[in-house]
């Protein structure tokens, strides 16, 4: 697990050692719905971009402060030069905050090169598919052209071998969960999944399939069975102190979690077609997810496979999409589960310990 932990904290560093042990580019990404296949096909690195969690004042002249705090900790690190490395960076139809955050790094920070795919914003109309073959499309030509290399069916052949295999990987990590002692902590879980987002991922399917070998079958700790909901969060500091006070992290519905990796792409002649058809799929985020609310028929049955006791669902400050969502989640988990929540609103650049007294008294209801 220090590998893990090694990797998140020297991002940077690993990156830059990447690129000169391949000589390969890294392109920095700022959703989860862009398509890595790809940027891994073109024999590029593709790293997420993340903030710090450091308090910033550098981005008052790029964007406004009623955007969420997560947008601009991400901008702010590009304009201190903190990935002064990136050779690319992509951004696939996200929330408003992370489109503002993208056009201002497109204008502020040098970066050589620059791709907005667009994503279709309503996945579940039947002309998302089509369209998003066709981005697709125009996304690979503009690889080909900026690396100078084919991305033929193999390369993507690949490409889609490797993800598959680290979203397999992940799979048994968070069955591993299920258990009433797990044998790993919500917070080892969550290094486990920023860190794919961070290094190459034929490297983390190899450490990652040592680790599950040397995991114990089973846990030594209890506690209140929780899930995490919500928008982005990458704060590790956050889940080891819920799971300090009596907390048990069990499951995520983010896309720094859960979200990130959960379904496949299932082979099709037309690869292009099966690495849409993966994302227009996978459990959406809320800004994609309507007429019908399908993601809340997903966190209803991890609940149920988790055997969830208690929910706590955190919205970075001034997230719309999932202010919107939160209400009617806190009611439906209560009504049809029976399962109490805890509604946090983040700044990732202030420390989690702001939240210990609330979290502390949620958990206690739990024991009377």
């Amino acid at each position: 697990m220090q590998r893990f932990r090694e990797i998140i904290e020297k991002r940077h560093d690993y990156a830059r050692e990447w690129k000169s042990r391949t000589g390969g580019k890294v392109m920095g990404y700022f959703c989860t719905y862009v398509p890595e296949e790809l940027i891994y096909a073109a024999g590029v690195l593709p790293l997420r971009v993340l903030g710090s969690h450091e308090p910033q004042d550098v981005t008052e002249r790029y964007m406004g402060s009623m955007y969420c705090p997560f947008a601009r900790d991400v901008l702010a690190q590009g304009l201190k030069g903190r990935y002064d490395y990136l050779d690319g960076v992509a951004i696939a139809t996200p929330c408003v905050h992370m489109r503002v955050a993208y056009s201002s790094w497109e204008n502020h920070v040098p970066t050589p090169y620059k791709y907005y795919l667009n994503m279709p914003g309503k996945v579940q109309s039947p002309e998302a598919k089509p369209y998003l073959v066709g981005e697709l499309d125009l996304f690979k030509k503009s690889l080909e052209k900026w690396t100078d290399r084919l991305i033929d069916n193999s390369s993507l052949d690949k490409a889609i071998e490797v993800y598959n295999t680290n979203r397999r990987l992940m799979r048994q990590i968070y069955e591993l969960r299920r258990q009433r002692q797990p044998p790993l902590t919500g917070a080892e879980a969550m290094e486990i999944v920023l860190s794919g987002m961070l290094m190459d991922k034929e490297e983390h399917n190899r450490i990652l399939a040592e680790v599950i070998k040397k995991l114990p079958a089973k846990g030594t700790r209890d506690g209140i069975r929780l899930m995490l909901i919500g928008s982005e969060n990458d704060d590790v500091e956050m889940v080891r102190l819920t799971e300090s006070l009596g907390g048990m992290v069990v499951i995520d519905e983010l896309c720094t979690g859960s979200r990130y990796f959960w379904n496949e792409v299932v082979p099709e002649q037309d690869r292009l077609s099966a690495i849409a058809a993966r994302y227009i799929d996978r459990p959406a985020c809320p800004i994609k997810d309507y007429e019908s609310r399908r993601r809340w028929t997903h966190i209803t049955q991890l609940a149920k496979d988790y055997q969830v006791q208690g929910a706590i669902l955190m919205q970075q400050k001034f997230c719309d999409p999932h202010e919107f969502d939160i209400p009617p989640l806190m009611a439906m988990l209560k009504e049809k589960l029976n399962i109490p929540s805890l509604f946090l609103e983040s700044d990732v650049t202030i420390p989690a310990g702001q939240f210990r007294t609330r979290i502390e008294a949620f958990l206690e209801t739990f024991q009377n």
